[in-house]
């Protein structure tokens, strides 16, 4: 069965350097933006790991993990995100 193709529209920069990484990686620039869709999770997705990690925590090493506990490790990821993209 064939693949049912279609465009995006982006700048004129970001298709440059996706096509750039494409070329460093020795691939095409389809397979390049399917690698980055691939490798994103969806909100969904990250909710399912985050209940699949909390049932191990809590059946394995009887740590309960509490929600403000988890806000507050996306509060740092946020923080470090944004010290990494500010230096």
């Amino acid at each position: 069965m064939a693949d049912d193709d279609t465009s995006i529209k982006v700048s004129r920069q970001t298709r440059e350097r996706l096509a750039r990484l494409a070329a460093e990686r020795h691939t095409t620039l389809k397979e390049m933006v399917e690698e980055l869709a691939a490798a994103m999770p969806t909100a969904a997705e990250l909710a399912e790991r985050e209940q699949r990690a909390r049932a191990v925590l809590a059946e394995h090493f009887g740590v309960e993990v509490t929600d403000a506990e988890l806000a507050a490790a996306a509060r740092l990821r946020q923080t470090i995100a944004r010290r990494r993209t500010a230096a």
